[in-house]
């Protein structure tokens, strides 16, 4: 409970991804003033590898906010510039580097973090996407407090949502975003009225998330049809799940599992084939219907107009890239 005499409080804020926009403007529409944002470098990023500035940088300019955008947090003329802010708090979000112990101690009130699992379960960078691979029922956001040791810290507050069986890893990160931009608001007027109960971490329950890379891209046809089909779910919108069709790379989009009654052939072909839908046998547990795609190079589409410039027929084979 706020008490209306807490001081509002300076706030140093890190983040770089779209996650991190809601948090960063919860903030800034708050009564605490933020004193400076970190992010990370502008990078090439997109199909053109156009250099651009990171989500939160945009907005954070768009405010006229002071920002450090170091390679290294460890470079010392970060910590002197951090200092030179006088935060009162640190708040983290998806930013990207590990943060080193002389800055997590720099704020007088430590520093938290916006993290999107219920920790200790999916410590590390993927959680949202690991967890829609693993097709667990439910996720949510963690405000825990920074420690050097990844995610690792005591938890403040959490927040729990349900998944649901055909949801992205996109669409559940998004309604993450905004249900930690909430949680962390409600956890920074605690910290500002006084003393917050810290929750430690059961190290034994914990699980990791580690980053995605192209080497996830592959569809196994020989998992059963719900793990293909979390696959594809949980691999969107990057690298997503591919697969190799006439000897060319095929983007796999959008899935649903089909039922197993009169499904025959080895996983990977392909036993039906609708107006829109491609039916492909998997190794256990029914079929998975292939309802959007995207060619190598070329845009999404459904299946109904993949189809009307490619003949794909019963007995077709798809293999791993």
């Amino acid at each position: 409970m706020v008490t209306g005499e807490s001081a509002p409080l300076r706030v140093a804020f890190f983040g770089t991804p779209s996650f991190a926009v809601p948090t960063l403007e919860r903030l800034l529409a708050s009564r605490h003033a933020v004193v400076g944002v970190v992010t990370q470098p502008d990078r090439p990023r997109g199909r053109g590898h156009r250099v651009t500035e990171s989500p939160v940088k945009v907005v954070a300019r768009r405010h006229d906010l002071p920002i450090l955008q170091p390679q290294r947090l460890r470079d010392p003329s970060i910590a002197g510039a951090l200092a030179a802010w006088e935060p009162d708090l640190g708040v983290v979000a998806a930013y990207g580097q590990l943060i080193p112990g002389a800055i997590l101690q720099q704020p007088r009130h430590g520093m938290i973090n916006v993290h999107a699992s219920l920790l200790p379960k999916y410590r590390g960078v993927a959680p949202v996407h690991r967890a829609v691979i693993d097709g667990a029922p439910e996720t949510g956001v963690t405000i825990m407090r920074m420690v050097e040791a990844l995610d690792a810290g005591p938890m403040l507050a959490r927040v729990i949502r349900p998944i649901d069986p055909d949801e992205t890893s996109e669409e559940v990160e998004r309604s993450l975003a905004v249900l930690g931009a909430s949680l962390l608001g409600a956890v920074v007027e605690q910290i500002a009225a006084g003393p917050v109960h810290e929750e430690p971490q059961d190290d034994m329950l914990s699980t990791y998330a580690p980053r995605l890379t192209k080497n996830d891209s592959p569809i196994d046809w020989t998992l059963p049809a719900a793990f293909v089909h979390n696959r594809v779910r949980g691999l969107h919108p990057w690298p997503h799940a591919s697969t190799i069709l006439d000897g060319a790379r095929l983007i796999v989009l959008r899935t649903r599992v089909a039922p197993a009654a009169g499904v025959a052939g080895a996983p990977g072909t392909v036993v039906e084939v609708s107006r829109d839908a491609l039916y492909v046998a998997t190794g256990h547990k029914g079929c998975i219907a292939i309802e959007a795609v995207q060619p190598e190079g070329r845009r999404a589409m459904s299946v109904r107009d993949f189809l009307a410039g490619h003949a794909v027929r019963p007995g077709t084979h798809l293999s791993a890239p």
